[in-house]
């Protein structure tokens, strides 16, 4: 039997499709569109769905926030917490992860906000742990600059660490609701951690309950050498962008080798590739799908204000028919790479052209097609799994999430390759059933 992979989604709480064919309608904003998309998910047994978000609205592209409000993109968003929690609330074995950053909130009120969603979620929930890489996003804090990048992960190593000494300040067995004694927590068993560090102090302890997980499951995003390193050290599940077969499996390899490193076991992280496959009835479908995509309109701007929006560089100011000069940003310098591909010998509008499907070739056809592609990756790479999400620069719709649910994953399913049912209760037990 070939080896199985995980499967989670990579959305934001955000506009789904407004103006096409099959749109939605474009006002998601009372959550049912995605509570709809987490239960087909569930349905197809699904590891986690995964809420990103970013805390500004961009002004990188062009100098104005022009092209992002006109194509959605980056903003409007809604908090990922309660989508989380309300997601939760109305699915029973689906993995739910929100974005929270590092920058926004305190630790003590990011890890009691973390254990009140685990608890509401049975030990489900998983939060991905970002440090914000925007400018704009820091000025929302009271900051006058974003924290140089060695500094934002230095002050995410303690950040994490803190959080962890909190969740630890109550032991499992601290709530035990004595009757006979009235007492509903053992107080030997809740204690201040204390911690003073470079960055963050907190006295503590914690003011909730342990949640079923304890901690929820870490997810992250490393892209450059230090991310990687954090991810390698921290995560749970990795979540990793795709460029080339080559490019993936050297990624994971890379982690692998920094988590053994590290001391830690490399098959407890996951590594999972953000694709987005098109699928149709026919191969000659997709494609025409495909090109759709490509040849819109508003394709390259929509793209370039995207990749602009998470690299804090404007991409308006480069000639579309020349490569690229080597750049590097205090922004996501990993998103920056896998972008650019340095030495492919792409233009810029060739790198665009190449992102629809988000890196990996052959995710266009039948989902037969795309599964035999999934399939064959996999094999190469020698694992963890794919994170869905929608082709580039378009809108997600109930349509999409279909072909990928009940069209895609079914296939896979009847080849072994992803799971047909949930057996473990918690996330972190379920990206280490295999």
């Amino acid at each position: 039997m070939p080896k199985p992979f995980h499967l989670g989604w990579f959305v934001n709480f955000a506009a789904d499709e407004w103006n096409a064919p099959f749109a939605h309608g474009g006002y998601p904003w009372d959550g049912q569109f995605y509570v709809d998309m987490a239960k087909a998910m569930e349905r197809a047994c699904f590891d986690y769905i995964m809420l990103e978000d970013t805390l500004m609205i961009s002004e990188v592209y062009g100098g104005t926030n022009g092209a992002y409000l006109r194509n959605a993109i980056q903003g409007p968003k809604g908090d990922p917490s309660p989508m989380a929690t309300l997601i939760a609330s109305q699915t029973t074995k689906l993995g739910v992860v929100a974005t929270l950053s590092t920058m926004a909130y305190p630790p003590f009120m990011l890890a009691r906000l973390c254990s009140t969603i685990d608890s509401i979620a049975k030990g489900r929930f998983g939060w991905n742990i970002v440090t914000s890489g925007e400018e704009l996003a820091a000025q929302n804090f009271g900051l006058d600059h974003l924290p140089e990048r060695q500094d934002r992960y230095a002050m995410a190593d303690e950040y994490v660490a803190l959080c962890k000494a909190l969740w630890a300040s109550w032991d499992k067995d601290a709530v035990i609701r004595d009757r006979e004694t009235g007492a509903y927590v053992d107080a030997t068993k809740v204690r201040p951690v204390h911690f003073e560090g470079k960055y963050f102090k907190s006295r503590g302890p914690l003011n909730c309950v342990p949640s079923p997980q304890h901690r929820p499951a870490f997810v992250q995003a490393g892209g450059s050498p230090r991310g990687r390193q954090f991810a390698a050290e921290t995560a749970d599940s990795i979540i990793a962008p795709s460029s080339g077969v080559a490019g993936i499996k050297a990624y994971r390899d890379d982690v692998r080798a920094r988590a053994a490193a590290a001391g830690r076991d490399p098959d407890e992280i996951k590594v999972l590739f953000v694709v987005a496959p098109i699928l149709g009835e026919t191969d000659e479908e997709a494609f025409a799908k495909f090109e759709r995509i490509r040849n819109s309109p508003h394709y390259i701007e929509r793209a370039l204000a995207g990749i602009s929006a998470i690299t804090d560089i404007d991409f308006s100011k480069f000639d579309l028919d020349k490569e690229l000069p080597h750049l590097t940003t205090n922004g996501e310098q990993g998103s920056l790479d896998a972008f650019a591909r340095w030495g492919s010998g792409k233009t810029l509008r060739e790198l665009v052209m190449d992102q629809v499907s988000r890196g990996i070739d052959g995710l266009v056809g039948t989902p037969e097609r795309v599964a035999d592609r999934l399939q064959e990756v996999m094999e190469e790479v020698g694992g963890d799994g794919y994170l869905i999400t929608r082709p580039y620069t378009t809108h997600i719709n109930r349509r999409y999430i279909n072909e990928i649910c009940e069209g895609l994953v079914p296939i896979l399913q009847k080849r072994g390759l992803t799971r047909t049912e949930y057996t473990k209760s918690t996330l972190r037990e379920t990206l280490r059933e295999f």
